[in-house]
């Protein structure tokens, strides 16, 4: 096993790094359709986005991963930088890139890409390996202690929902509406390793636990813990990997800053001897359903108090949870500016639904996705 340091060794905690991972699609300019020209895309891009390019599941996606950051306007120029190659690449292989959850029209090519991991997957899961490709935003909070991670997944479950509604931006597909915010989340439900990350008693327990479901076939490997919070298998982070990718590099930012806020103060709390809640599996996956359904227009389940409320008020509730380490990281100002323009102007799935009742056509999403992807 590869070497952690412990929170002793690490010189300074209270400010964490973080990083950025987003999937996009490839959309053909006229239909909407997934095109299938990812090679192209990626052997197109120039410089530094080159190397932090990778290989998605689907010949119509590409990621694009951030250095560590330090601090948020850093993270947003990796991001603007990487969007803008990512574009370009894909524009000279006649495509558009574009940040949205998931696949809005349809996606005719559902061959997996020539490469031995994903042949094994598409032999185990069947269609299910094949079904429209979703694109999502992954944030890395440094954390090098392993048992800490563990800890702090633990005390996540009872925020995420809240991450997810604000990150919707999927509610198109197969040319329609779906009634949810994110239809990404409806379609991930199907894979059996994605989903609310279990309580576990210790990193042991955690391991233990992967190392069985990987023994039962339901992983291929521990890389297959998609749970929606996890201790990186490649990386000492906290990985949360709950939302919609973003069509705003701004609300890719605020959401990237909520997480290392949200972090940063669960691990405070586990320091001072906190212990999750043993929140009930089923009411945690209803408050996801939720929030995929509602995003921030409807309501959203309080997993603290019972019952259901409204979404703000439960973004609210996170900001004074987080507020101290808001400020810590200087991130405050940043994030209350970004909330009140999501308050404004919608989340994505929002955003999308308003476009498409004001012209009637779907093209008409495409082209405003697009242009918010690439915009600076």
């Amino acid at each position: 096993m590869a070497y952690r340091p412990t929170v002793a060794e690490v010189p300074d905690l209270s400010v964490l790094t973080l990083g950025v991972e987003e999937e996009f699609l490839l959309l053909d300019p006229d239909s909407g359709r997934n095109l299938p020209v990812a090679d192209r895309v990626l052997a197109a891009l120039r410089g530094p986005a080159r190397d932090q390019s990778r290989q998605e599941f689907r010949h119509s996606m590409v990621e694009m991963v951030t250095p560590v950051c330090a601090d948020l306007n850093e993270l947003r120029t990796h991001l603007v930088s990487l969007r803008h190659f990512a574009a370009e690449a894909a524009t000279a292989a006649g495509a558009r890139l574009v940040a949205v959850g998931a696949t809005p029209v349809a996606e005719p090519h559902r061959t997996v890409p020539d490469r031995p991991r994903y042949h094994a997957m598409s032999r185990r899961y069947g269609p299910v390996a094949h079904d429209p490709a979703v694109c999502g935003c992954h944030v890395h909070v440094g954390l090098p202690d392993r048992e800490l991670a563990v800890q702090v997944c633990n005390h996540l479950r009872t925020w995420l929902p809240v991450i997810q509604a604000i990150t919707t931006n999927s509610p198109l597909h197969d040319g329609r509406d779906t009634g949810h915010a994110s239809w990404r989340s409806m379609q991930l439900e199907r894979w059996p390793s994605i989903g609310p990350t279990p309580y576990f008693d210790s990193a042991a327990d955690y391991d233990r636990t992967v190392d069985e479901l990987i023994a039962a076939g339901i992983m291929l490997d521990a890389a297959m813990v998609y749970w929606y919070a996890r201790p990186s298998s490649a990386y000492p982070t906290v990985e949360v990997r709950v939302g919609d990718v973003c069509a705003d590099v701004d609300d890719a930012v605020l959401v990237a800053a909520l997480v290392r806020s949200l972090v940063a103060t669960l691990a405070d709390d586990v320091r001072a001897g906190a212990t999750a809640p043993h929140t009930r599996d089923c009411l945690v996956a209803a408050a996801h359903w939720r929030a995929a359904h509602d995003g921030l227009d409807g309501e959203l389940i309080d997993l603290r108090a019972g019952g259901t409320r409204p979404a703000w008020a439960m973004v609210d509730e996170l900001m004074a949870v987080i507020a101290p380490a808001l400020l810590r990281h200087g991130d405050l100002g940043y994030v209350l500016a970004h909330l009140a323009r999501l308050r404004r102007d919608g989340t994505g799935a929002t955003r999308q639904r308003r476009v498409l009742e004001r012209t009637g056509d779907l093209r008409a999403v495409v082209d405003d996705l697009a242009a918010r992807t690439a915009a600076a």
